[in-house]
């Protein structure tokens, strides 16, 4: 199953700060310190991956004991001390600041900058360190690097700011202008919500290059190892308005790979109106996504809301050649959730899309109950119909976006907002969908032609009206039936063309 302490670890990210870049033989007063010089180039990692795989796995050095029994508040009191970032002395357009290794991250990776073909490890020292209180008298060998941050001018010259973080795993998630963190993304999902143990593969070394001065781009490569798989990746990554990685991940199982995730997005959904009643809250809304948005081979727009369930649920939506996928998060005004300080409006959405065929497969979507924000409960991910062989080498290359709206939405009528209900005069539950305006839409619904059907129970009373709160439209339907579970899905038409995202949702009857 999947990991639901994601939120409270990724709780420990986050700050604005600038970090610096010295040879071995520096003062000790400022600058981290690199080892020797050695050629680069990415192909080197991928040889290194695929060396990896032919052999047993072996885990990364292990943090100590002592620094995995930190309190949290002792290790969040644990800060970098910005005279050291990297490249800090050089006119470039990245920095970088580094995480320290314990509690919730037991594994010491491996750092490394790179600047035009030659590589230098980033050799860790505790004096890179400092602490709001007293620091931790704990053996320094015992600990190591856990990850790294990026800082680059984000909305003002010459002041470097945060907006990618590579922590935990083959976690990292990223920002784009006027955003807060939220979603967080991953290398590679293995055996989520499947039979078993879920595998979680590491990022046990990264190298990051410098970038000229002014460049909105910089490039991170990345070597994956698990028991299962190991693989070479390389992140292309442009600031912006919406931050866009350019990812191409090399991967070179172990074994069968019968139950994998490619480009997963792991994200949290507590409430919104869809199960509003079910929690006491002075909020509105408590979510980083509402919905799971497809762009399907076939050219359909799908919208799917998202759900807190009673149980585990995972749904599947077979695709041959997906064009993009992702968990979006639409409500965007301080009002949809009333809390002044989380600002779930300012949370990014996270839309992936593959940069050649996938072929067949499917895009999987799993939802885990859970009563806390602090949990990450939803994962979103792409799994191909053909195990990957052991013994074989894949690629994926694909594009992802830390967006407030994807690339994808606004061709059709975009859904804003799914409520639920049971009505007061007679049998079922109601269902009410709002749209936003567009034009393919217009503005008189005795044009549209609603479409909608379930799986189970019958459909009765569907209606179609303008919602002058939105200026969009309104389509409600009534569920009828006492089936435990039913697949509903609407549409709506004008002559030949879908003018809609197609709606699905899967009721769970209590």
């Amino acid at each position: 199953m999947t990991d639901l302490s994601r939120r409270h670890v990724l709780g420990l990210l986050g700050g604005l700060s600038v970090l610096g870049f010295r040879p071995a033989d520096a003062e000790e007063a400022a600058g981290a310190v690199l080892g020797p010089s050695t050629p680069f180039d990415h192909e080197m990692i991928v040889t290194r991956a695929r060396a990896l795989a032919a052999a047993p796995y072996s885990s990364p050095p292990a943090v100590s004991q002592d620094w995995l029994d930190l309190s949290y508040d002792d290790f969040r009191g644990i800060w970098f001390d910005t005279r050291h970032t990297l490249f800090r002395g050089s006119p470039g357009s990245v920095q970088a600041e580094f995480f320290v290794a314990g509690l919730f991250f037991p594994h010491k990776i491996g750092l490394h900058a790179v600047d035009g073909n030659q590589s230098r490890e980033v050799q860790f020292q505790l004096r890179l360190f400092d602490s709001t209180d007293k620091f931790p008298a704990l053996p320094e060998e015992g600990t190591g690097f856990a990850g790294f941050r990026l800082l680059g001018e984000i909305d003002v010259k010459d002041r470097f700011q945060e907006y990618a973080v590579f922590q935990g795993a083959s976690y990292f998630r990223a920002i784009g202008r006027g955003h807060a963190y939220g979603i967080s993304a991953r290398g590679l999902a293995l055996n989520t919500a499947a039979d078993g143990r879920e595998e979680f593969p590491i990022f046990r070394d990264f190298w990051i290059e410098a970038a000229e001065p002014g460049a909105a781009e910089v490039t991170i490569h990345a070597l994956m190892d698990s028991p299962s798989v190991a693989g070479a990746y390389s992140f292309r990554v442009r600031k912006g308005e919406t931050t866009e990685m350019t990812v191409s991940a090399r991967l070179f199982p172990r074994v069968d790979l019968t139950t994998v995730g490619i480009a997963p997005g792991t994200s949290m959904f507590l409430f919104n109106d869809i199960n509003r009643t079910r929690f006491d809250d002075f909020r509105e809304a408590v979510h980083d996504s509402d919905g799971l948005l497809i762009l399907n081979g076939a050219g359909e727009v799908i919208w799917r809301p998202l759900t807190n369930p009673r149980t585990v649920n995972v749904s599947t939506f077979a695709d041959t050649s997906p064009r993009g996928f992702g968990l979006m998060q639409r409500a965007r005004k301080p009002g949809d959730y009333n809390d002044l300080v989380a600002h779930y409006e300012r949370r990014p959405s996270l839309w992936v899309e593959p940069d050649g065929d996938w072929g067949q497969g499917a895009v999987m979507l799993v939802e885990i109950p859970t009563d806390k924000e602090i949990n990450d409960n939803i994962v979103a991910f792409w799994r191909p119909a053909a195990p990957l062989a052991a013994g074989s080498e894949h690629r994926f290359d694909y594009r992802i976006y830390w967006c407030a709206d994807s690339p994808a939405e606004g061709t059709v009528a975009p859904v804003i907002a799914t409520r639920t209900g049971a009505r007061i005069f007679e049998e079922g539950r109601l269902f009410t969908v709002d749209y936003a305006p567009h034009p393919a839409l217009g503005d008189d619904p005795a044009r549209i032609v609603p479409r909608v059907s379930t799986s189970a129970g019958e459909i009765s009373g569907h209606y179609l009206q303008r919602n002058p709160a939105t200026g969009g439209m309104r389509l409600d339907f009534t569920l009828k039936g006492d089936a435990p579970v039913a697949e509903l899905r609407a549409e709506l038409w004008r002559g030949s063309q879908r003018v809609a995202e197609v709606w699905l949702n899967r009721w769970v009857g209590t």
